[in-house]
Formats: structure tokens, sequence, C-alpha cells
């Protein structure tokens, strides 16, 4: 079942967007792209409308688009993500495509070890939607099984400029050994922002991202704060664990970076998501306030407490600012 939200819905600020290329997604394939290139469809960026650009085969778009159809059938392009993951919903994204946006789209999924072939069987988790031009297309999926390929059916033709896909990422674990150093809080081992005071400038889950960030936009900011208190985000592990090592990188952040930050911790066996707001207030400090300092990777060791296995992180930014990466090293418990 696929439900239409109206709103911004719960699963693009909760999960981690599985379709995107820092993760390693890319579109493998499609019928057709003779208008616009199939690899915009993943495209991190938000997608542009530039009046006066064209190329060799017409008007220049940001997304994916195929010619128009004059036979049976429809078009399809296959998007490999990531890493395969449990979908909680997508984002069909027609900005910008106003005359030439399909009619309607569906999605099928499968699990595959290399690429999908003409036996791969394929199972519907968004079924045929309608779609509107110059919009977001929000569509919860309901289906909890594991995938690794998506394909985006159009009907019959047209353009679609992003495609997003929230979900979770699914670590083989058990091929990780006991004492094993690795970073629990990485979104390529499952680990998720799932809520924070302010997300004004970005989401808590780019600083779990790969690499160091690019430019400013690339991490967590928080608007300036104007009030007493602090601002946080609250990180679920990949897989709980002790953590001895935490890393706080502020690359690019220079006239807005944190004064100091802490860390609190806690082993979470009930409630929601929504409930870790108040939970996490009452956690056993992980790491005390520490001193930062703008533009530079601040390493801690001897400062983190021994507090034992822990499932989720809350980070305090103090009082208020922007981090680029934010690692958690340790050893995962069974």
């Amino acid at each position: 079942m696929t439900i239409l939200t109206p709103d911004l819905a719960a699963f693009v600020t909760q999960y981690t967007d599985l379709a995107s290329p820092r993760l390693g997604a890319e579109v493998t394939f499609a019928t057709d792209d003779f208008f616009a290139d199939k690899s915009r469809l993943v495209d991190p960026s938000a997608p542009v409308f530039i009046a006066d650009k064209y190329d060799d085969s017409g008007k220049w778009m940001d997304g994916w688009e195929s010619r128009r159809k004059r036979g049976e059938g429809y078009d399809h392009c296959i998007v490999r993500l990531g890493l395969p993951g449990i979908i909680h919903g997508v984002n069909i994204d027609t900005s910008h495509f106003t005359g030439n946006f399909p009619p309607a789209a569906s999605i099928d999924a499968c699990f595959v070890g290399g690429e999908p072939t003409g036996a791969t069987e394929w199972t519907e988790i968004v079924p045929s939607v309608s779609l509107q031009g110059d919009s977001h297309h929000l569509l919860a999926v309901t289906d909890k099984g594991t995938w690794s390929h998506l394909r985006l059916n159009i009907y019959p033709d047209g353009g679609v400029a992003r495609l997003r896909v929230y979900g979770e990422v699914q670590c083989n674990w058990d091929s990780r050994a006991a004492d094993e150093l690795v970073d629990l809080a990485a979104l390529t081992n499952g680990g998720r922002g799932i809520a924070a005071s302010d997300q004004h400038y970005g989401s808590p889950s780019n600083i779990l991202a790969p690499g160091r960030g690019v430019n400013m936009g690339d991490g967590w900011e928080t608007r300036r704060r104007r009030e007493p208190g602090n601002d946080w985000a609250i990180i679920a592990l990949g897989h709980r664990g002790t953590i001895s090592r935490v890393v706080v990188d502020t690359a690019h952040f220079k006239g807005n970076f944190p004064d100091r930050c802490s860390l609190q911790a806690g082993l979470v066996t009930g409630g929601t998501d929504a409930s870790l707001v108040t939970q996490s207030m009452f956690w056993k400090t992980l790491l005390p306030e520490q001193k930062l300092s703008m533009d530079a990777i601040h390493e801690f060791e001897g400062e983190v407490a021994a507090i034992g296995p822990v499932s989720h992180v809350r980070l305090n930014i103090i009082p208020d600012g922007g981090i680029s990466r934010l690692r958690l090293f340790g050893n995962i418990s069974r």
C-alpha cells in the first residue's frame, strides 16, 4: 500500500536517501534518455531551470527525460541503490517539468548481488500513481523488504527531475568481528539522524556521510540562536556498541562553528523516535563539554567515558552553529 502525503513526510527527515551518489547509487539503465541524461535523476543537488539553455537534443532539462513515445509501452529506468536497505518512502520530483512530465509512475524493487537481468523478479512497492507537473510526490512505502535496485516506470514517457529514496541501510553485522573498531554512526553502517532542535541549514544525517564535507552546505547547521540554551541532534547508531573514540569535524565552518560540544548516550529498548527527544535529556554523559575551533578535526579518546553499550547518541552544540562530520568509533555489542 502507498499513501500520498500532502505535506513534508516524516520519512524525509528520519531516514537516509539510499539513492544518493555519495553512497554509491547510480542510474544503470534507461529505456530512453534522449532529452536529459538518466544520471541526473539522482543528482544530490536541487533541480534547476535555465531558461535559455539548449543542447543538441533540444531544451536542456535538469533530470531524466525520454523522447515522445509514438508506440505502445512505457519508459523506465533502473537505479542501483548506494546500499541495500528497507525503504520507508520516496519522492518523485517533477520540478520544472510542466508540459513534459509523465501522467503516472510506479516503482518496482528487487534484491540481487550484481545487476538485474531479464530473469530478475521484481516486486511492486509503489503502485501506479498520478503525477502533477513541477511537484514533489511524497509516497510512503509500507513493504519492509530489503532492496538493492529500483525500477522507476513512467507512463508513457516524459521527464522526472529527481528520485529520492528514504530508508534504512541494512548491514551484514554478523560478518563483523567483535573486536573490530567501526564507525557505529556512519551512514554506510546504518546510522541516521532522527531528530534535531533546528535544521535550518541542513539535516543532521549529513554529518554521518562518508568523507569530509565538500563545503559548508554539506553538514548540519542551525539558525542563530537568540534565546537561552543550546542546539542538539539525536543520532541512531547502525548497531548498538561501546564507543571509545569520537571525531568532530568543523570543516568549512569558520564564523559559525559551535563554541563547544558534548555527547550524551543511551541504550534504548522501547519508545519511538519522537519519544527519544524527552528521553535523551537524561542519558549519561559520553563526552563532557569540549572546546571546538573553526575548520578543524577534533579527536577525543581519553575524554570519552566508559558507559557501556549504547544505541543512540545526543550531540549537543553550544550554543549553536554548524559541524561537518561526526564519527563515533567503537565495538559492536552482540
